[in-house]
């Protein structure tokens, strides 16, 4: 493909309308500085009021001599309050319109200077007032269109044409101020918008972070466990056995306060995936977590269950089996082979949920506590504040330590 040189003349028209756009641009903001300028209202006022006395006195002649002080209160009138558009804007508005509809009703044309005056009032009030004070201001024209216009000076000419002007000022300023107020509106509800995402994002990211502290937690946990009680309870285990089991628990130390952090950063600022779609887990799949529980910790694991046992909400069950999960992790980090109690009682309108331990087994061949603490009893409270619920965490009466929980039936439905 060979190469050609654009015109000249083409050249030379793109150039020229870059310089026409960038002129319309300079001319608006400086058009846009000059509506800003504090002493606008005056300075036009003084200078269309010069113009409508300049005007009035070289109409004056011998046969109007004596209508003087008339005609110039009349120019002054529908001239001077522009002045006043900023800091009495309907007084002013109100002024002009009188003055300029008496002047035809006295025998004379309204000066040049009082229309562009009349224009900018009228333009302000559609602007700054509501739609009913605007129609109040457009009534005096349409009386005069269709009233004494045919009697006056001007005749029906004139009061057609001062109803369009006034009609098409004050169009013009209802149809900004409604753009300005439907952008308002716009903006406040794309800020409400934005504000409800945000409050959605920071719950489920919470949620995620429970989810992921009561799943990986609970695993890595007892990946943990398993090691330590491998190592110390195996007989005639080789030495590099014992070395990688020994390592085996530190790796899962280090990776679960690796996980705390990021469940830390989650919480606070970091965006989530999408939300996992297997079923939740429920009270039907307890009896599964407390065998899995006896099996890992090496010290027996009891459930009881008391009352009358019925369907509950998916929720509730939920609730409950993550309190019970949290519960025996903690006990087996900070109480490695003690036993400890699951308790549901079904009462009259709430699940009591209490798990119990009584406390670190010592002995030379008990595993210590693991080291550090991390987000299970905040999600425990989080999770039985949305049921609508109490949660109570500390020592027991006789040593060990004490989770109770209780969920209302009700409340939990209704959630």
């Amino acid at each position: 493909m060979r190469w050609r040189r654009p015109r000249a003349g083409a050249a030379g028209s793109a150039g020229a309308a870059g310089a026409a756009r960038a002129a319309a641009g300079r001319g608006a903001a400086a058009v846009r500085r000059l509506g800003r300028a504090p002493d606008l209202p005056l300075v036009a006022a003084a200078a269309l009021c010069a113009a409508g006395l300049l005007q009035a006195v070289a109409e004056i002649d011998e046969r109007n001599r004596a209508d003087i002080p008339l005609t110039l209160a009349l120019a002054l009138g529908s001239t001077a309050p522009l002045a006043f558009a900023r800091t009495h804007l309907l007084p002013a508005a109100t002024a002009v319109t009188a003055a300029v509809l008496l002047t035809p009703l006295s025998d004379r044309l309204p000066c040049v200077a009082a229309l562009p005056a009349l224009a900018a009032l009228l333009y302000l009030t559609g602007l700054r007032g509501s739609p009913r004070t605007t129609l109040l201001f457009a009534a005096p024209f349409v009386a005069y269109a269709v009233g004494p216009a045919a009697s006056a000076a001007g005749g029906k000419p004139l009061g057609v044409a001062l109803l369009a002007g006034a009609a098409a000022a004050l169009a013009a300023g209802a149809a900004r101020r409604a753009g300005g107020e439907a952008a308002a509106r716009s903006a406040a509800d794309w800020e409400y918008a934005h504000t409800v995402l945000e409050h959605a994002a920071r719950g489920e990211r919470a949620r995620i972070a429970r989810e992921l502290h009561d799943v990986v937690a609970h695993h890595i946990s007892t990946l943990s466990v398993q090691a330590e009680t491998a190592r110390l309870t195996t007989p005639g285990l080789p030495p590099l056995g014992a070395e990688r089991l020994l390592a085996i628990g530190d790796t899962a130390r280090q990776a679960l306060t690796e996980m705390r952090r990021l469940l830390g950063v989650l919480r606070d600022d970091a965006s989530s995936g999408p939300p996992t779609r297997r079923p939740q887990p429920g009270l039907d799949q307890l009896l599964t977590l407390v065998d899995e529980a006896r099996d890992t910790a090496g010290g027996g694991v009891r459930l009881v269950v008391r009352g009358r046992i019925a369907p509950l909400e998916p929720g509730l069950e939920l609730t409950a089996y993550r309190i019970v999960q949290e519960a025996l992790t903690n006990a087996r980090r900070h109480a490695p082979g003690a036993p400890v109690d699951v308790e549901l009682h079904y009462a009259e309108g709430a699940l009591r949920v209490t798990v119990r331990d009584i406390g670190p087994v010592t002995g030379p061949m008990s595993p210590g506590p693991a080291p550090g603490g991390g987000h299970g009893l905040l999600g425990m409270r989080e999770r039985v504040a949305m049921a609508g619920g109490t949660l109570r965490t500390g020592h027991g009466p006789a040593g060990g330590f004490v989770v109770a929980a209780e969920l209302p039936l009700r409340a939990a439905a209704a959630a």
